[in-house]
């Protein structure tokens, strides 16, 4: 799953990550998009941005802990030792992070889920 306000970040990390050999969901460019998703679907793994069109991914984040689904925050924002509830003990990906380390992190999220 993808979460990215920014659609030609959204696209090409749809198309890096498929072509890793992950099936996707999204991108979806808003924290409602994502969340109807989510009423009938639950990912494996998810990939956040923080900021979205319509607020914070706080509500995504904290639907998919409690679901113990992984994901990894891909953010422009820095991290920071204050951050909301949702988002501690989460690997923290600045913009633009290499594709590779995106990779290996989502690799063993998705190990570590399964």
């Amino acid at each position: 799953m993808i979460v990215e306000d920014q659609a030609l970040i959204g696209m090409s990390l749809e198309d890096f990550l498929e072509d890793a050999g992950f099936s996707i969901a999204g991108p979806f460019l808003s924290c409602a998009d994502a969340l109807q998703w989510l009423e009938h679907n639950t990912p494996q793994v998810a990939v956040l941005d923080v900021s979205l069109r319509d607020g914070t991914a706080l509500p995504i984040a904290h639907e998919l802990k409690e679901r113990n689904t992984p994901f990894v925050v891909y953010s422009g924002l820095p991290f920071t030792a204050s951050l909301p509830q949702e988002l501690r003990d989460v690997p923290w990906l600045e913009k633009p992070a290499p594709r590779e380390e995106l990779t290996q992190v989502i690799a063993h999220l998705e190990h570590r889920a399964s």
